[in-house]
């Protein structure tokens, strides 16, 4: 239930000339909703595009059960999203914490920004490939089919919304280039030239993009606009690509994956607060703050867990095992769950099929650090990267060395379906996300 919601009921409480007034008040509130929906959306820290028209049949908000999920399922239909009640923002500061209990509160199920209003509803799953022939393919959300594909340039990585959410991007990393993408047509767009963009994320007020240029071992912090580099810092340590921000977005956290370490930099002026060493042969992949914003997760391939960390002393207080090759996480719709993809592998042991036994998604309860159930794959499987629908009916992973796309059941933990895609999948947008804005990756939205 939105505020507005809320008072409007307390209102009906009261005499009836005040119910008079509040039905005023959320007549008018509906007009500006259905104003912005309408109208042309300005984005913040991106591009202004007018709004194309939605087709007859929209999906919008409904109501929740406790765990999160649409009462009543999720609808079957078609190519847009309609907004709901979620105001646009301006880069320039950070919007704030609506909920200090749950980090995630504004990007609840079906939760939208009136950014994502004319946005289809599609799947990108970016391949890697080497040899400048890099490739997206694109999935429908409601027929789980292959709809178009398109080359993004070599190694392409992840795709990541923009801080405004209006415009995706394709990282291309041996290509040294982002190849946007229109989410209102699927269709990508002239490349912007980047120095090796493994990851990319967007700082929490929207000024600036920072590129995890794991390559080189640095953090390259560009104006989101222009595309211009504004500075580069080494990150002193190897592979730094994965991050995420303290609730108050005053600093990050980001993973080197090839050096087994943890940095922590200061989010004003970009500069290095301290540097961690995890256990001998640690490999860290993706970090995400806990709903409650006390802790990081960070998930170890080589460990097969996720080490939890403080991150305001920057010291780790414990660990939770979940399984081998322990990779992506991702916050249920309702903040009580997070979901860790075991793609099932260590290092040297990805060239293979898998077989059965292979791989799983670990169910945590963050508040007591435990896990509460594990789903399996028929046959074994390699989930890697990925998200939540935007109902929180499933969650969505690249099977990263089978070529295919699993979808899940968040309710059952039921494999839905495998998609075959393009060898080697990597980090897949699910598209639109609820939430005001996003702090970059597949899809970090708050």
């Amino acid at each position: 239930m939105t505020r507005g919601q809320r008072r409007v009921r307390e209102c009906h409480r009261d005499a009836h000339g005040v119910v008079f007034v509040a039905a005023l008040v959320a007549l008018a509130a509906l007009a500006a909703v259905s104003a912005c929906s309408a109208n042309s959306t300005t984005a913040g820290a991106g591009t202004t595009r007018p709004s194309t028209s939605t087709s007859a049949s929209t999906h919008v908000a409904t109501g929740k059960t406790s765990s999160g999920q649409v009462a009543g399922g999720a609808s079957s239909s078609s190519s847009t999203t309609r907004a709901t009640a979620v105001p646009p923002l301006r880069a320039g500061s950070m919007p704030p914490v609506a909920n200090p209990r749950n980090v995630y509160s504004e990007a609840g199920a079906n939760m939208f920004s009136p950014a994502v209003a004319s946005a289809r509803r599609l799947v990108y799953v970016p391949s890697p490939l080497q040899g400048g022939r890099g490739t997206v393919d694109v999935i429908d959300q409601d027929s789980m089919t292959v709809v178009d594909h398109f080359t993004a340039g070599a190694v392409a990585q992840h795709v990541v919304p923009s801080w405004d959410m209006t415009m995706l991007y394709v990282n291309a990393s041996a290509a040294n280039q982002l190849v946007p993408i229109d989410p209102t047509t699927g269709k990508p767009g002239t490349p912007i030239a980047a120095d090796r963009p493994y990851n990319l994320y967007f700082t929490p007020d929207g000024t600036r993009a920072v590129v995890q240029d794991e390559q080189h071992n640095r953090l390259d912090y560009y104006d989101p606009h222009t595309w211009k580099l504004l500075k580069s810092v080494p990150s002193t340590c190897r592979g730094n690509n994965h991050a995420d921000w303290s609730a108050d977005g005053s600093y990050f956290l980001v993973t080197c994956e090839f050096s087994g370490e943890m940095l922590k930099v200061d989010t004003k002026s970009g500069d290095l607060l301290a540097k961690l060493s995890l256990e001998p042969g640690s490999m860290p992949q993706d970090v995400r703050l806990v709903p409650d914003g006390s802790k990081f997760y960070v998930a170890d391939m080589m460990h097969d867990g996720v080490w939890v960390l403080d991150g305001s002393t920057f010291k780790v207080t414990g660990k939770i095992d979940t399984g081998v090759g322990a990779h992506g996480i991702y916050p249920s719709r309702d903040g009580t769950l997070m979901y860790v993809a075991n793609r099932g592998r260590h290092m040297n042991d990805e060239k293979r099929l898998s077989h059965e036994g292979d791989g799983s998604v670990s169910v945590i309860d963050p508040v007591a650090d435990k896990v509460t159930a594990t789903w399996s794959i028929p046959g074994g499987g390699s989930p890697d990267m990925g998200d939540v629908s935007a109902d929180g009916t499933k969650l969505w992973l690249s099977g990263r060395y089978d070529g295919v796309v699993y979808v899940f059941d968040t309710a059952t933990g039921q494999l839905l379906k495998k998609i075959p895609v393009s060898k080697e999948p990597h980090g897949l947008c699910v598209w639109p996300q609820p939430g005001r804005y996003s702090l970059g990756h597949t899809g970090n939205t708050r």
